[in-house]
């Protein structure tokens, strides 16, 4: 259900956290992967006995960034920032992207010490594009951009995308999440963009509280918003249509994920907005 900014007890020590669940885990669990521990299986299906339909909650996010990416690269932009990159699973952002345009440039972001051991399958890029993963934390927003640039391998004086996918759910109303995006967006160039998805429990109020409730109680606060709530990330962009929306029908394409889904299954809204 998404990769979140990881406590600082996870950070920097190589601690994996392998006795408490682990929302990144868990949602390998999710998407059917392999870079799970029991603890992260127990934990996953207690939130799939409350709610079976998280596991398509999880492609249908997988789908939409897929979507996403490419409708960017479609339209010209060639440099990426994915934060919250999460345990890789092919394909990844920078295989979609290359795939349309093979100079495309990818900055992976993540705090969590088990993506970086897994960052070499983010690294094997094109020859004519690059990517790259720094460690850095999403509720440090300035970190996050020092840890880029210092990279190198984005032109800051160019368009650049902002992915923030299944994430800002797990940033929580203290943690200021749109000054969090505001920051990252201001210093990003005209022409940039931002895709973003987001939980919600518009359609299932009851069901996602006892998700909140299941993930507070392991050690991981969440905090799903409305279509409202949701849009306020977009204040000052313009959204390309079909604006904000559930995210399966954002641009639904032919086998690009659960489709013939309710949006109560789906209860996940997203967007993609330019910066002007």
């Amino acid at each position: 259900m998404g990769e979140q900014p990881t406590p600082e007890r996870d950070g920097g020590d190589g601690d994996l956290g392998q006795d408490r669940p682990h929302s990144a885990r868990m949602y390998d669990y999710y998407l059917g992967g392999k870079t799970n521990y029991a603890v992260d299986r127990e934990a996953a299906r207690e939130v799939i006995r409350v709610f079976p339909a998280i596991e398509t909650v999880a492609r249908i996010n997988r789908a939409f960034m897929h979507r996403s990416a490419r409708f960017l690269a479609q339209r010209g932009i060639r440099q990426f920032i994915d934060v919250g990159t999460g345990i890789p699973t092919s394909p990844n952002l920078h295989e979609v992207v290359q795939e349309v345009a093979p100079e495309c440039r990818v900055v992976y972001v993540d705090n969590d010490p088990i993506v970086l051991i897994y960052a070499d399958e983010l690294l094997d890029g094109s020859p004519e594009g690059t990517t790259s993963y720094v460690h850095a934390d999403a509720r440090r927003p300035a970190d996050v951009l020092a840890a880029v640039r210092a990279e190198g391998v984005l032109d800051f004086d160019r368009p650049v995308a902002l992915s923030l996918h299944a994430l800002l759910h797990f940033v929580t109303d203290e943690q200021e999440p749109y000054a969090l995006v505001g920051r990252l967006l201001e210093q990003l160039p005209p022409g940039s963009c931002l895709s973003l998805s987001h939980c919600t429990g518009d359609f299932e109020p009851e069901a996602w509280q006892a998700i909140v409730d299941t993930y507070t109680r392991r050690g991981t606060p969440l905090r799903v918003r409305s279509k409202a709530e949701v849009q306020g990330f977009f204040d000052g962009l313009e959204l390309f249509g079909p604006g904000l929306v559930v995210a399966h029908r954002w641009r639904p394409e032919p086998a690009s994920g659960p489709s013939l889904v309710s949006d109560g299954h789906a209860s996940l809204y997203a967007g993609v907005a330019r910066k002007t």
